[in-house]
Order: structure tokens, then C-alpha cells, then sequence
């Protein structure tokens, strides 16, 4: 038999206001990719008049096909991906095992290299010596200057330990009385548990990879290792000669003059090719993004 609760005039109200004030947080934040989006496809005469608002008009994909003839687009494209999917890796591994590591409390001066660790968090070199650093590192103008200083993120390493130290240590005991070391505990029963702290760590990893910029423009001077972020930004600073050049290398009586680049639609379209493929991400993980924050946030 089924039970119906009865709900009052006032929770009512009460839940159509929440619906209506989130689902209006929900579009203010959507609406500005929105537009962008929407005025890179629309025509360009228009876009520079500032007459896209709400809907694209004369829709056409001719910005993104100039964008992505420019120098050099591809390689960036390349280094851009590398640096992503082998930093992420390298770095949710370099957290995990930390995590795993520093949740032993009968590990030699557990405490001691504990608070070494977490102290790095509050206090750095600085510029001028990481500068140094990696200069004296040889990671000059290559490409694991992207890669190796990540390898370890102390604030996600805590969000790890956090989320093991939940796990009932009767599996690990268990295992252990097989004859199980650490590293194979590690592999066979801690990673497979952690996959949601996991996921959670490799997409806040990957959009800092992916929008990673500042270590291009201070320790690369080989344009061949030139991220497509640093390349766009680049691009972006040049968009009026850049729109120049591209319509000195058209027919312009054979182009429709609503598909002409403008330095407006150049800087338009250069933001929406570095931010959407980031956000492609996101939906293959977000079944695991809630639980294993909170998860690795909050301990019993």
C-alpha cells in the first residue's frame, strides 16, 4: 500500500521560488559561452555592430576554418594534449600513492615528513628561485618543464589520504595476511576503491594542464614547444594584423561580406577553441565529481 504526504500551500511555494532561483543561477552562468559562442558563427559585420544578443544570425563556420589554418596551430594542439594527458596521469598517480603512503601511521617519522610535506603548501621559493630551479634542474625549453614539477600536488595528496584512511582497513589486513606487500595492496585494492577521489583530482588536474600558460612563458623560448594556450594568447594580442593577413590571403569579391574575419570574431573564436575542449571532459566524470569530494574532503 502506498502512502501519499501531503504538502502545504507554503512548501509549495516555498519549492517553485528554489526551482525558479537556481534554474535562473543556471542560465546566468551558461549564458556568457553561450554568447560567445553563438557570435562566433553568426556573421561578422553583424557580431562587430554588436547585434547578436540571443540567437546567431546568418550562421556560418568560416571563423573557425581561418583559425585553424594559422602557423603552427597544430603542433600547439599536440603539446597542449601530451602535456594534459601525461601530467594528469603523473599527477593523480604521484597523489595517490602520497595518500596511500602518508595514511600509514607506523611509517618511519610519519608526523615529521607529514608536516615537511603540507608545509610547501603555505610557503614557496618564489619566482626568481623556482626560476633558478628549473634552469639548474635542465628542464630549459623542454617539454617535462609541463610535467615533472606537478608530479606531486600536496593539496590533493590530503584529499587522497583522507578518502583511504575511510576504507575499512579489514581489507587491507586481510590481503595482508595473504602475503600481500604494500604495492601490491596499493594496486589491486586501494586504487580500484579511490577511483572517485580519483576522477574527481584528474579533472581539476587536467584543467590546469590544459590551461597551463605561465610556465611557457617563463621557461620556453622554443616556439616548437609552444602550448596552444601560449600560442592563442599570442594570436589573440595580434588579432588586427591577424585579420588582415588572412583577408590579404582571400578573394574578397568571391567571400560573402558577413563571412570577412574582423579582429572581434578573431578573439572571439580563439577563446572558445581554448575553453570548449576542456569542457568535453567534464560530463565522462561527473558521476564521480561529487562523491569523491566530499568523500575526500570530510573525515568520520
Amino acid at each position: 500500500m502506498k502512502y501519499k504526504i501531503k504538502v502545504g500551500r507554503g512548501y509549495k511555494i516555498f519549492e517553485v521560488c528554489n526551482y525558479a532561483i537556481y534554474t535562473l543561477f543556471m542560465l546566468i552562468c551558461i549564458f556568457p559561452f553561450y554568447y560567445i559562442i553563438i557570435n562566433t558563427i553568426s556573421a561578422n559585420d553583424l557580431v562587430d555592430k554588436g547585434l547578436i544578443l540571443f540567437l546567431p544570425r546568418k550562421v556560418h563556420f568560416n571563423n573557425y576554418l581561418e583559425i585553424l589554418k594559422l602557423q603552427r596551430i597544430g603542433s600547439a594542439t599536440l603539446i597542449s594534449l601530451a602535456r594534459t594527458i601525461l601530467g594528469t596521469a603523473l599527477s593523480v598517480f604521484g597523489a595517490s600513492y602520497m595518500g596511500y603512503l602518508f595514511s600509514k601511521r607506523n611509517m618511519w617519522m610519519h608526523k615529521f615528513w607529514y608536516r615537511l610535506v603540507i608545509i610547501t603548501m603555505y610557503f614557496s621559493a618564489g619566482l626568481i628561485p623556482s626560476y633558478m630551479n628549473i634552469k639548474m634542474l635542465g628542464l630549459m625549453d623542454t617539454f617535462w618543464v609541463y610535467v615533472i614539477p606537478g608530479i606531486f600536488p600536496v593539496f590533493y595528496m590530503i584529499l587522497v589520504k583522507t578518502f583511504i584512511e575511510q576504507i575499512p582497513a579489514a581489507l587491507e589486513e586481510s590481503a595482508e595476511i595473504d602475503g600481500a606487500g604494500y604495492l601490491r595492496r596499493y594496486f589491486q585494492i586501494i586504487l580500484p576503491l579511490s577511483i572517485p577521489i580519483l576522477a574527481t583530482i584528474a579533472v581539476y588536474v587536467s584543467v590546469d594542464q590544459w590551461n597551463g600558460f605561465m610556465d611557457t612563458v617563463l621557461y620556453i623560448s622554443d616556439y616548437r614547444l609552444y602550448t596552444l594556450q601560449f600560442l592563442l594568447y599570442q594570436y589573440f594580442q595580434q588579432a588586427d594584423s591577424i585579420s588582415k593577413l588572412i583577408k590579404s590571403g582571400v578573394d574578397v569579391s568571391m567571400v560573402q561580406k558577413e563571412h570577412l574575419i574582423t579582429p572581434t570574431s578573431v578573439r572571439l573564436t580563439i577563446t572558445v577553441v581554448i575553453t570548449l575542449p576542456i569542457f568535453c571532459v567534464y560530463p565522462f566524470m561527473q558521476k564521480y565529481f561529487i562523491k569523491g569530494i566530499m568523500m575526500g574532503a570530510v573525515k568520520e
